[in-house]
């Protein structure tokens, strides 16, 4: 079976770019992939996951033990990277937050039990004045939102009014692996031309990844807020107390609904009615209305404050 196009592999490991993950950890002498690196899909794997967690294979651990201890030495601190990030089976950046024990982890877990493209299925929508609302998602007073992922962990994002309101951004700074973000504070940064904003982190914890491709293309946040333009997911801390303070179902509705109200009455008394007659909602706010300063429109929706 041929292999998918290659892509980076183990950096320290120096091998052949088709020897299996196993062979590369030295857990087993020699055996080449045959998956193109599909690892979930591969029974090789499965059954040798198996055997790891049962203990049946003499040494196995031991084996595992070093591979975690070479990892370990080669990966320190926040630049830690996962085992499935180096193997090019995830293309989102990772970190490890196990010291390499996979056994323990639910992320590993996940990809064994999941396909990840029904995972991160495209959501639901809902309308409120003309803005979608993803289905079974939080929303920060801030315009970010926070879905639970697989594990516990959270994945944020712009939500739809934000998108709109300041249209395609140019450039976005997105916090380092490993940074701890703190609910109702800065997490990113993002700008257009010559101005920035800073966007509050809706949810208190470690950064375990995220999207490089909104980082290279900051323009699909605008997009496609929801899906492509996710930005960071999080190792939350206290996950039920985190969800404090956010808006969820009809609460959320009834938010964007004040929330576009707001924006109508500092557009000028001639758009105060547009809700009312059923208009769509402008697709670029500060693109269109620069008068009404970029400044205003972070301090007034994002809750930053004004410098």
């Amino acid at each position: 079976m041929k292999s998918k196009k290659a892509k980076k592999r183990v950096k320290g490991f120096q091998v052949l770019e088709d020897e299996c993950i196993w062979m590369k950890a030295g857990i087993v002498n020699f055996r080449l992939c045959d998956n193109a690196y599909d690892c979930q899909a591969c029974p090789f794997d499965k059954g040798l996951q198996k055997s790891l967690s049962s203990g049946r294979r003499q040494g196995l651990k031991t084996k595992q033990s070093k591979w975690a201890e070479h990892l370990k030495t080669q990966y320190k601190g926040a630049s830690r990277p996962c085992r499935h990030v180096l193997t090019g089976r995830i293309d989102a950046p990772k970190i490890c937050t196990l010291n390499y024990e996979c056994y323990h982890c639910s992320y590993d877990q996940m990809l064994d039990e999941m396909d990840l493209t029904e995972l991160n299925a495209q959501p639901g929508y809902a309308l409120a004045s003309g803005y979608r609302l993803a289905d079974g998602y939080y929303y920060h007073m801030g315009h970010s939102w926070a879905r639970f992922e697989h594990g516990g962990r959270i994945k944020v994002g712009f939500d739809d009014f934000m998108a709109k309101l300041f249209g395609a951004i140019t450039y976005l700074t997105l916090p380092p692996l490993g940074a701890t973000l703190k609910k109702d504070q800065v997490g990113l940064t993002f700008g257009r031309g010559i101005y920035t904003a800073g966007a509050l982190s809706p949810i208190t914890g470690t950064v375990l990844a995220t999207n490089h491709k909104a980082r290279e293309h900051p323009e699909i946040t605008h997009e496609d807020p929801y899906y492509e333009g996710w930005l960071y997911i999080l190792e939350p801390e206290m996950p039920k107390r985190n969800l404090k303070g956010l808006y969820y179902g009809k609460k959320s509705i009834q938010w964007i609904d004040r929330e576009s109200q707001k924006l109508l009455r500092l557009m000028g008394p001639e758009y105060e009615d547009l809700a009312a007659t059923g208009g769509e909602p402008i697709n670029d706010v500060y693109g269109s209305f620069p008068e009404i300063g970029w400044e205003v429109l972070a301090h007034t929706f994002l809750k930053t404050e004004k410098r």
